[in-house]
């Protein structure tokens, strides 16, 4: 299969794996991160990957990184743009604890950045083959779902991602790209921690597929990574 894939925050966990699935399957990959010379596991597999796996530095929260991003891409379509990226913040935000600028940096990273990410390449994205867009969420993101409340920083940021998916998925389906929101699963990562419920390599298999089978019928969903759906 001949695709170009670009991940954002794909230094470790959930993003190093995507690398790693779409670079093994023949993908040519554009393996974004914050700090490149911190990411051995990743320097590691773009250096065994014969030059399909590019390593590109990217702050997502930075204007000028997506607009040198931009740049450094031109003209390549980019059939599957993953925003990857993202932070839980404060682990601590309960009902009357919770932290205004730690809540603001969540959002400018979790909610306000994929958004712009997608402004800044949807047109390498529009001349592609796939023209598929996927941004990484949360179950805890859903309304419907929420029966223990708390966690109020990292919740309203990813519902906050799941309208903005919702409203890309409209205002992009005239120019034929799919959009999602993609749940990974509980999954075993620094984020999710050791008692989380499967490996990074079950969750991306998984998402991946959903990527894969992807139509613009199926845009504007929040799909489990085994490709059920669910409710917002």
């Amino acid at each position: 299969m001949s695709e170009n894939v670009l991940i954002t925050g794909a230094n470790r966990g959930i993003g190093l794996e995507f690398a790693r699935f779409y670079g093994a399957r023949g993908a040519r990959v554009f393996a974004c991160c914050r700090h490149p010379e911190s990411a051995p596991e990743l320097a590691a597999l773009a250096a065994g990957s014969e030059g399909r796996i590019q390593i590109q530095p990217l702050d997502v929260t930075k204007p000028s990184h997506l607009a040198n991003l931009k740049a450094v891409l031109n003209n390549t379509p980019i059939d599957i743009l993953l925003s990857n990226a993202g932070i839980y913040g404060q682990t601590d935000a309960s009902f009357g604890n919770t932290d205004v600028d730690a809540w603001l940096e969540t959002f400018r990273v979790n909610t306000i950045a994929p958004v712009k990410l997608a402004e800044a390449l949807v047109e390498n994205v529009a001349m592609s083959e796939r023209r598929v867009m996927g941004f990484l969420s949360s179950k805890m993101g859903s309304i419907d779902d929420n029966g223990s409340g708390g966690s109020y920083v990292y919740r309203t940021s990813k519902t906050a991602l799941n309208m903005a998916v919702k409203s890309m998925a409209v205002d992009l389906a005239s120019r034929g790209i799919a959009v999602a929101a993609l749940h990974p699963g509980w999954v075993l990562t620094d984020m999710g921690g050791p008692n989380a419920e499967i490996d990074t390599k079950t969750s991306v298999a998984g998402m991946a597929e959903v990527l894969d089978t992807l139509t613009p019928d199926g845009s504007g969903r929040f799909y489990e990574y085994d490709g059920s759906i669910i409710p917002w």
